[in-house]
């Protein structure tokens, strides 16, 4: 049952209720096993991080910060500072200084908490950079500090102070002062067309989004929720807060690339994710059907397409399949269905909601078949997550990213432009009040950007209006679309798509370089560096073949004509990607300019020759 109280008094609320039962897991590396907190030791840390914060002397809406992957101390934190009424804003794991620099300075920070060696060392080289920063207390023990370091503090030196201090009074004071206005959060967006925008979100947005999730979203705290995405992202931090909220076990993936592993040791019934990764795992089982024997390749075929049958054209739209198709089904439910969700660790799945991108049809069509129950929806920071979700119960269109939640206004503007209005609605962005006047009209509607239309009560996504491309014929192309299909095929990595004021479609493909290596060893292809192996006349060919075949549903002027193998992927080191994995459109078209203009000029010369 939702506990809905504010948020700073959610954990000793539910300790009251839960005790000694299991709130939060965590990997410890060094035992090599799961370590339980009880519900119990969740609130006595939190009240301990918040004495300390109060004995630091941490004022009522003060923003403090946490650079960190996933931790449990990630928890304490938010929790102890609502306690107090201070703000908190999460840094991305993987942010740079120079990231970091400008959001320590804009939100006046004077206390960071860092999570492990990397954060720490980043934030040690720019400290002198961060105006008020006077603490850095950090979460790893194993953490070695520098010589010259006077700022920093590990975690039980910090829970310490408050042993000590004697502000019993002010955190009751603070408590009873708390309210839905208050600032919960300032999360600063990973920027894909500019500087990072810091979100406000409040008490009151985290309150009205519990409300209405609770009413389509089946959490209860009999769930295991796995805690895999970047807790600074939002669709990962109101949904951790729900499933609290609901009672259920979090268990803390510390490490992203140990989600495989955490997810067959903790065996999840939910788990929110971005369809990346969903994406992979499809991969993963073509890839195995291609390389099992003719027998179990025909039977995996087998079991996927009747499950794929059984959802969309039945169980999805609420109606009762034959009985052949119900027997059949329930067969491969019990076997070749089953072992995959047994190989993922997903056998006792419950929901996985799944945002933040385009799922393509394929995808969402194979892990229903699958029999892992997806719940396709869209969100943005600005709206604390969900706007619209599947539900349950209620027709599921595939490529729908499903129905608007109660008490959410949603309305079509200009340019087919999704406009919002309600409680979980942002009042705004941190310090930048003409940014807000842009954004949110006078009327209260918030422009996101995106393009879509409702057809049935269900919501469709068409293009992010920023995005959509014009080429020199004057059609328009949105690359998202493009790029969405050509990453479901198991040689192709990444993709960005090249058409703005161009003739045609191009694109820049980051191949999967160890499909490749195998494709060339299979068709005896010598090779000395990957540059020359991917120039090769049979590597091109191959690709060509490739992207053919995954956009054959495109129109003619939307498909890709041309394209460059690359031999480096896209990154956030280079710039090329945000702290949430998207693409920076203008920093890759700068990176690559003269490989791209080249491409075109050859195209041309081409073209020349030929008439």
């Amino acid at each position: 049952m939702l506990n809905n109280c504010h948020l700073s008094r959610l954990i000793d609320s539910q300790a009251a209720k839960y005790g000694q039962r299991t709130a939060l897991s965590y990997r410890d590396y060094a035992l090599g096993r799961w370590m339980p907190v009880s519900w119990n030791q969740f609130s006595d840390t939190v009240d301990a991080v918040a004495r300390s914060l109060l004995a630091l002397g941490v004022g009522a809406q003060e923003n403090i910060a946490t650079f960190s992957q996933n931790k449990p101390e990630c928890f304490f934190v938010d929790f102890g500072a609502y306690k107090v009424r201070a703000v908190t804003i999460p840094f991305y794991a993987t942010s740079s200084g120079a990231q970091m620099v400008y959001m320590m300075n804009d939100a006046d920070v004077r206390f960071l908490f860092v999570g492990e060696q990397e954060q720490y060392d980043t934030a040690v080289s720019v400290a002198s950079h961060c105006g008020r920063l006077e603490r850095i207390i950090i979460f790893d023990p194993e953490v070695r500090r520098c010589e010259k370091d006077g700022l920093s503090m590990y975690f039980s030196e910090f829970l310490s102070l408050g042993r000590e201090a004697d502000v019993a009074s002010e955190m009751e004071r603070r408590l009873g002062d708390a309210c839905m206005t208050d600032l919960a959060n300032i999360l600063y967006t990973s920027g894909t067309t500019g500087a990072s925008k810091g979100v406000m979100l409040t008490y009151g947005m985290y309150h009205e989004a519990f409300r209405a999730n609770d009413l389509v979203l089946p959490v209860s705290e009999k769930d295991v929720v796995l805690d895999f995405l970047p807790l600074t992202h939002i669709f990962e931090r109101a949904w951790s807060y729900f499933c609290l909220a609901q009672g259920a076990k979090l268990a803390v993936n510390l490490r992203p690339a140990d989600v495989l592993r955490s997810l067959q040791e903790v065996h999840p019934t939910c788990m929110s994710s971005v369809p990346r990764f969903w994406e992979k795992v499809y991969r993963a089982v073509l890839d195995k059907m291609e390389n099992s024997g003719p027998a179990l390749r025909k039977l995996i075929g087998a079991a996927l397409e009747t499950g794929g049958t059984y959802w969309t054209e039945y169980a999805s739209r609420g109606v009762t399949p034959p009985l052949a198709l119900r027997l059949r089904y329930a067969f491969f439910s019990r076997t070749i269905i089953r072992y995959l969700r047994h190989t993922l660790g997903l056998e006792d799945g419950n929901i996985f909601p799944v945002a933040g991108a385009t799922v393509s049809p394929e995808v969402e069509r194979f892990v229903h078949a699958a029999g892992l129950n997806i719940i396709v929806g869209y969100g943005l920071t600005e709206s604390t997550a969900t706007v619209s979700c599947d539900v349950m119960g209620q027709p599921i269109t595939t490529g729908s990213v499903g129905r608007v939640i109660d008490g959410l206004e949603l309305k079509i503007g200009d340019n087919n432009e999704i406009l919002l209005r309600g409680k979980t609605i942002t009042p705004g962005y941190y310090k930048k009040e003409r940014l807000t006047a842009d954004t949110i009209d006078a009327d209260g509607w918030f422009h996101t950007g995106d393009a879509g239309y409702l057809r049935n009560g269900e919501l469709f996504l068409t293009e992010r209006i920023k995005d959509m491309f014009k080429t020199s014929n004057g059609k328009y192309i949105s690359p998202q679309l493009i790029e969405t299909k050509l990453t479901l095929d198991k040689y192709i990595d990444q993709a960005v798509v090249v058409a703005d004021r161009r003739k045609f479609v191009a694109a820049l493909i980051v191949p999967v370089r160890e499909q490749v290596e195998r494709y060339a060893a299979a068709h005896d292809i010598a090779w000395g560096s990957i540059g020359e192996l991917y120039a090769d006349a049979r590597i091109q060919k191959l690709f060509a073949a490739r992207i053919e075949t995954m956009q054959q549903d495109l129109a003619h002027y939307e498909k890709v004509k041309r394209f460059l193998l690359l031999t480096r992927p896209f990154s956030m080191e280079t710039g090329e990607l945000t702290n949430t994995l998207k693409v920076r459109r203008a920093v890759v078209y700068e990176h690559y300019a003269e490989s791209i203009d080249r491409l075109y000029e050859e195209a041309e010369q081409e073209q020349a020759a030929r008439a």
